[in-house]
């Protein structure tokens, strides 16, 4: 098999030659980048798996630099490393379209196995599967397609990451369907997949941006107090007892 190609930017020396010496001995092809230029140089000409991005970056931080990639279309997963402690700094970061955030120090090995869990993502919603099915889904002036991992609108593709196509087709395969995040987080990603109850939250709120016409009061991706979320589609909302708006659901009784 063809080594996963993982694109590290920090602009510490040291971590950079840590991270790919022992990255590489767990069967990762790794190329290490010391500042934002040498970044942008190599995601214009070369395709790469996954980066792992530092939040603490001079000149341009780690946040800007997902925000931006994001807004540009880039879809590889991104795995932010953050010195700090705060649970607001990495909720950030996931607004901002990381795919996974890990806190200095840390060990390599936690590294590798957040790496292979992306990387397993990533392949799941590249095949469409993992329990989603197959097919198009429709609503709204969306389309969904689940075979070839795409989100359309009026034709034009909508640029998603892997996180986020996976949530939104485990979602819309189970139509009318209340998923709590815990069940949500599995079928999504499968199990051991190393993502936090929180993350599910980060990324609705990402999806109903870009989806709903308004946020605030969704449609499609909606909450069911003390349950988890559900998605809709062209079916009347009031069908469906307990849906509610955009807030945070409590439990898991999926």
């Amino acid at each position: 098999m063809t080594p996963a190609r993982i694109l590290i930017l920090d602009d510490e020396p040291e971590l950079r030659a840590l991270l790919q010496r022992y990255l590489g001995s767990q069967g990762f092809a790794v190329r290490p980048v010391e500042d934002v230029a040498q970044l942008d140089r190599l995601l214009a000409r070369e395709p790469f798996d996954a980066l792992v991005l530092d939040l603490m970056m001079p000149g341009e931080d780690g946040l800007s630099i997902c925000q931006r990639l994001r807004a540009e279309g880039e879809t590889l997963p991104i795995l932010m490393l953050t010195a700090r402690g705060e649970a607001i700094d990495r909720i950030i970061g996931l607004e901002m379209g990381a795919d996974d955030y890990l806190p200095k120090p840390f060990e390599p090995r936690e590294l590798a196995a957040r790496l292979n869990a992306l990387l397993r993502r990533q392949e799941l919603a590249r095949r469409g599967v993992a329990h989603a099915g197959s097919g198009l889904v429709r609503f709204g002036p969306w389309l969904l397609d689940l075979e070839r991992c795409r989100l359309l609108r009026d034709g034009a593709q909508v640029e998603l990451t892997s996180g986020e196509f996976a949530l939104l087709r485990t979602l819309a395969a189970n139509p009318g369907r209340t998923l709590g995040r815990a069940r949500l987080l599995e079928l999504a990603y499968g199990p051991g997949h190393g993502n936090s109850e929180r993350s599910v939250d980060v990324q609705m709120l990402r999806l109903r941006r870009l989806i709903e016409a308004d946020p605030a009061a969704p449609r499609y991706l909606r909450t069911v107090w003390g349950a988890g979320y559900v998605f809709v589609g062209d079916t009347d909302p009031g069908e469906l007892p307990g849906a509610v708006g955009a807030g945070n659901p409590v439990g898991d009784q999926s």
